[in-house]
């Protein structure tokens, strides 16, 4: 069946060159000029993942250009998801569902089967929008995995999708990589390029006129803009790239006297994009950080998600990030664990079954009185859960706190620790559930629902809990800071961004839109 809606595909000439911006940006261009507009990627891979309404789990970056395109993310956006396990393995998530461990040769001899479950997921989404923005993976021409390739020239092929190829011009060498991605295509494979975007250029576009001529000269394509580099927008980023260049960059913890709040880069990290809230706080410097000696630095520590809880846990107590935990908690600090992290707070993590790893128990920080076991099926839903009101804690609002979960674990109290929230909805239905663990002090506690500090009162109490403690006053502003509608200005000043570098009409031309 040939699918109604109009295509445009962002394919790159590497990881990291800007393919997941520009796709989020006409995304809400697209919306702003009256379309419905869906993106797609038939696979990605990431440990920075999303429950959907309906349970499904499916891949960060199409969330975020879902959110730019005004819709409800759906699984049909990102039908497979890779979640690194380990460094020659991944959990495969197919629609939403996790059907189990790969290893990469495992995994291509599978590919072949779910080449019809990204067309179906494809041609479904197709039938409900005016246009989708599809975007490739890493570099369109790896030549030596192209017999394997689901998603940069075979799926364009697939969708009958005309392609604008995206460089980085920021890191260098921007005419082999363009022009030689080009070269290196097929000519069936160059028809479908219809242009060029050069993405992340500093200084006078003016300068780089003649680099255009010559890209456009050689290739008979035209330049459809130059994208400067910006850093006056910010949007979730979901790999591990975009994470190091994070550290790499490095943030002064309590510059200014503002709050310090520390996570712990692990090496399996997963959905830290549950912190990018913190890093629009203006009262608030976030830090990545990986080494014991800085974790006296920070008003709060925090153990992210992990997607192998116990080889990060071990990772742990042999660099001696644990034992450095522990004394800053003896010392007064607080620590917050979420999902892996709130695992490795307990006594004993095992894993029997070998869902995550070959490790098959470990013992925990011992922060929180509490084991957990390793179970083959995976929670994944949309949950509203309450506040349960505990001494230690300053938090006082009463409202409902939509969040979702996404854990093979299952942790139970063992002693003094309390249940620290009440689940009343999961996946749309009604439930009286206990989730998270703390200590009666409350400078110690954890739970399963990640996004939780998405919610703006949430976030608001638990850094008034931090000024409390810190002994300091009136580092927080009055005005609560609304992370929801930050986002969506982000979204708009993207469009207006692009717009302003791009030819749009160009390319609306093009794809057939006008």
């Amino acid at each position: 069946m040939i699918a109604p809606a109009k295509r445009l595909m962002f394919l790159g000439t590497g990881s990291d060159v800007g393919k997941s911006v520009l796709a989020a940006a006409f995304c809400r261009i697209l919306k702003q000029d009256g379309y419905r507009v869906a993106p797609f990627k038939a696979q990605n891979m990431a440990l920075n993942s999303f429950i959907t309404p309906e349970g499904g789990e499916m891949g960060r970056a199409q969330v975020v250009q879902a959110e730019a395109a005004g819709i409800a993310p759906h699984v049909d956006m990102n039908p497979i998801l890779l979640k690194p396990t380990s460094h020659v393995g991944s959990q495969v998530i197919v629609r939403g569902k996790a059907i189990g461990n790969f290893s990469a040769a495992e995994y291509y001899q599978h590919k072949k089967n779910l080449v019809s479950v990204v067309r179906e997921s494809f041609e479904r989404l197709a039938q409900q929008v005016d246009v989708i923005v599809l975007e490739g993976a890493g570099s369109a021409v790896e030549l030596n995995l192209k017999e394997h390739d689901l998603v940069n020239l075979a799926m364009a092929e697939m969708a009958d999708a005309p392609c604008i190829l995206v460089g980085d011009i920021d890191r260098g060498g921007i005419f082999a990589a363009l022009l030689g991605s080009f070269m290196l295509m097929t000519p069936p494979e160059q028809e479908r390029i219809i242009g060029f975007l050069v993405n992340k250029f500093r200084g006078d576009p003016q300068l780089f006129t003649n680099g255009v001529e010559i890209m456009e000269s050689r290739s008979g394509r035209p330049v459809f803009g130059v994208i400067p580099y910006f850093d006056h927008i910010a949007l979730p980023e979901e790999d591990s790239v975009a994470l190091s260049r994070r550290m790499q960059q490095g943030v002064h913890a309590a510059s200014g006297g503002n709050l310090a709040i520390g996570v712990v880069r692990l090496p399996f990290v997963s959905n830290y994009t549950d912190f990018d809230c913190f890093e629009q706080e203006p009262a608030v410097d976030l830090e990545y950080f990986n080494r014991p000696e800085q974790v006296f630095r920070f008003d709060a520590v925090i153990l992210p998600g992990s997607k192998n809880t116990n080889e990060d846990l071990a990772y742990l107590q042999h660099t001696g990030m644990a034992e450095a935990i522990v004394a800053y908690y003896k010392s007064g600090g607080t620590v917050v664990g979420l999902c892996g992290g709130y695992q490795m707070l307990g006594l004993r993590v095992t894993d029997p079954h070998g869902v995550e790893s070959r490790l098959d128990a470990l013992s925990g920080l011992g922060l929180l009185d509490m084991d957990t076991e390793m179970f083959p099926e995976k929670i994944t839903s949309q949950v509203d859960a309450v506040f349960l009101d505990h001494g230690g804690f300053s938090f006082r609002n009463a409202e409902h706190l939509p969040g979702y979960e996404i854990h093979m674990g299952r942790s139970v109290s063992q002693g003094s620790a309390q249940p620290l929230f009440r689940i009343i909805r999961r996946g749309g239905h009604p439930v009286d559930v206990l989730d998270g663990l703390s200590q009666p002090d409350g400078r110690v506690w954890g739970t399963y629902i990640h996004g939780i500090f998405d919610n703006d009162h949430f976030r608001r109490d638990f850094l008034h809990d931090l000024q409390r403690r810190s002994g300091r006053t009136n580092i927080l502003s009055t005005a609560p800071f609304s992370y929801h509608q930050w986002k969506e200005e982000q979204f708009d000043r993207l469009a207006e961004q692009v717009r302003k570098h791009c030819d749009v009409e160009r390319i609306y031309r093009l794809i057939g839109l006008s």
